[in-house]
């Protein structure tokens, strides 16, 4: 057989894929959407984020959704991952700081010697939080104890703070007093309120001072996909965009450097504030010369 064979003839590359269910994924994940060169077989996690440290430490998938702090640390210590231009993942995260209530009000100002806790220092919806009370709320984020979960997704990855004694949950710990704050959390219990007293106003105005919608998680590739099949790479990012058009979820995944930079650009220096890479990455530093020119 002729070695000028169409790559299509061989069927379509399959590719390890950890990716999660939203509306801009629906038309992929379900099989709507098809393609003759890359074919998905998605990885069957309880939570994408549970695939996130095999990704990084292992890469254990080919595309593999990514937070995109996550991928900071991850760039910053060479791991061999290439960012695509493709958001899957955005929102204000106003909600997501509680106190409990029995225990009297907290505004952001109070937080100076208080234990506040994150499942982990580089959990991407903590560094937007901790990034806003730091230069919207003149917050001293260095007044404060931090309490931690689990481990960085990078192994090599060293976070100060201290860690919550085995087998306790960061809620519990809350209702329990044992911490005075958590970051990154959701709650229906009563007793459990908003840091921000009305945080869809806060996260409103935020927004219209900044115009920019905070990304959590993006895409990402190994490397050696990357540099061995690039078309595919390519394939993939289409695949995505028209998954994410379908789903009419434009408003709050940005799609493309340009649209992209502007979140990435204000939580790399979130990153930088808090000590969690070693210096301020330009934003076209993040992607390839292959992946800067998608979409």
């Amino acid at each position: 057989m002729s070695e000028l064979m169409p790559e299509t003839m061989a069927g379509p590359r399959r590719l390890r894929t950890l990716l999660g269910d939203y509306p801009g994924t629906a038309a992929l994940r379900s099989g709507v959407l098809t393609s003759d060169r890359v074919r998905f077989d998605f990885a069957d996690y309880p939570s994408v984020v549970d695939g996130l440290k095999p990704m990084i430490r292992d890469r254990a998938f080919d595309v593999s959704e990514l937070a995109i702090v996550s991928y900071l640390v991850a760039r910053d210590f060479g791991k061999p991952l290439v960012l695509l231009p493709v958001t899957t993942t955005g929102r204000l995260p106003h909600a997501r700081a509680l106190y409990n209530g029995e225990r009297g009000r907290l505004w952001p100002s109070d937080l100076a010697g208080k234990r506040v806790a994150v499942r982990s220092l580089t959990t991407t919806t903590g560094v937007w939080l901790r990034g806003i009370l730091a230069n919207d709320y003149g917050v001293d984020l260095h007044r404060i104890e931090w309490v931690t979960f689990e481990d960085p997704h990078v192994a090599e990855c060293r976070e100060d703070g201290t860690r919550a004694p085995a087998g306790r949950t960061i809620l519990q710990m809350l209702l329990d007093g044992e911490v005075d704050v958590v970051l990154g959390e959701t709650s229906a219990d009563p007793r459990l309120k908003p840091l921000f007293p009305d945080p869809r106003a806060a996260g409103e105005a935020w927004f219209r001072k900044y115009g920019v919608t905070p990304i959590n998680h993006s895409v990402v590739v190994t490397r050696a996909m990357h540099d061995d099949d690039p078309g595919s790479v390519q394939e993939v990012v289409r695949l995505l965009k028209q998954s994410n058009d379908l789903g009419l979820s434009r408003d709050s995944t940005p799609f493309g450097v340009e649209a992209m930079r502007p979140a990435l650009q204000m939580l790399i220096d979130y990153a930088v504030q808090q000590n969690l890479v070693s210096r301020s990455f330009r934003v076209e530093e993040l992607f390839s010369d292959l992946t800067l020119g998608l979409i």
